[in-house]
């Protein structure tokens, strides 16, 4: 384990050696057979990786500035974690999934931080207070479990998904779903959503205000891969919700839902809080810390296997795991 790699989680050096792990330097780290990190390490690091290595990591596979191909002519296997398949068996390894669980969650908690009113209906002797109405854009893990603290914290819930089957989901969780007639379905591959024709984005955005101008606390997660995240809260929407209201926007980092977020900022415009926060995990380090490595715990037991006493790599073009997430094997770039 690299020296200093748990500090900001609170796991200390020592942790890891009373569970047996060496803590040492970057070099010795780039002689291992097997390298886990959460992203992509620099250029330098890459460069003093061993050949027959493997790397495992988020490489963020939508733009390449020519790395993939310098691994491939390093012999520099890569295993990019965000391209595991989102089938039953590779549950326990979906990095994306787990941390996507704790961002919702911990979305939610910031709402209530920047929200200056309760989330649940309050009864008191010098008056009460109405339960707050939140809204949440896009039904994928985030959104679910932003849906299901929501709740818990006593607020009534509202979401809307350009896919329609997530309806019952939805539902299930206690909130309402928010059904609009877009003349086409935005239900993509691998149980993402895929881009909307230009004309169903501005019927989306037409039909979407009127409902979105009503909510207290906005929780937008609306995202597609590889794309920038969909403009789903225009100016004019803000301009028409309740001034004090509050927008969490957990698209920040790939351009936001709405069109005046600013990335890593909170910003107040037309009376609304805007948060732009592009790292929510972040924000919980010790059990997202935890989840990730557990994934990874988990992937290990694909990547090696016991052979009379030995560990030993196993045919990985013969696993769809493993298959779908190697994208730089044996020399070759594979996507």
């Amino acid at each position: 384990v690299e020296k200093g790699a748990g500090a900001l989680s609170g796991f200390s050096d020592a942790l890891y050696e009373d569970a047996g792990a060496s803590i040492t330097g970057n070099d010795a780290i780039c002689s291992a057979d097997f390298i886990f990190s959460i992203n992509l390490p620099s250029a330098a690091t890459l460069n003093k990786l061993k050949s027959g290595c493997m790397l495992v990591t988020l490489p963020g596979l939508c733009e390449d500035d020519g790395t993939f191909k310098s691994l491939a002519e390093n012999n520099v296997d890569l295993l990019a974690l965000e391209r595991i398949p989102r089938i039953s068996r590779a549950q326990s390894m979906d990095v994306l999934s787990s941390q996507a669980n704790i961002g919702g969650y911990r979305a939610v908690l910031e709402a209530t931080v920047q929200y200056r009113r309760f989330f649940p209906l309050m009864m008191t002797s010098a008056g009460s207070a109405k339960p707050a109405r939140v809204v949440i854009l896009g039904v994928g893990v985030a959104g679910l479990q932003a849906i299901a603290t929501a709740r818990r914290l006593g607020a009534q819930v509202w979401a809307y998904d350009v896919r329609p089957e997530t309806s019952e989901q939805v539902e299930s969780l206690g909130a309402k779903f928010i059904k609009l007639d877009l003349g086409e379905e935005g239900s993509g591959e691998g149980g993402y959503a895929k881009e909307l024709s230009d004309e169903a984005k501005e019927k989306q955005q037409r039909m979407l205000s009127e409902e979105l101008q009503k909510a207290d606390v906005l929780i937008s997660t609306a995202a597609i891969p590889c794309r920038p995240a969909p403009r789903l809260i225009t100016e004019e929407t803000v301009k028409g919700m309740r001034e004090g209201s509050v927008i969490i926007d957990m698209a920040a980092a790939t351009g936001g839902n709405c069109e005046l977020t600013v990335a890593g900022e909170v910003v107040v415009m037309h009376g609304v809080q805007i948060v732009g926060q592009t790292n929510y995990p972040a924000l919980v380090p010790a059990d997202a810390s935890s989840f990730f490595a557990r994934n990874l715990v988990n992937l290990m037991e694909l990547l090696v296997t016991n052979v009379d006493g030995k560990l030993v790599r196993p045919d990985y073009e013969e696993d769809e795991v493993t298959q779908a997430a190697l994208v730089v094997y044996q020399g070759e770039v594979r996507f």
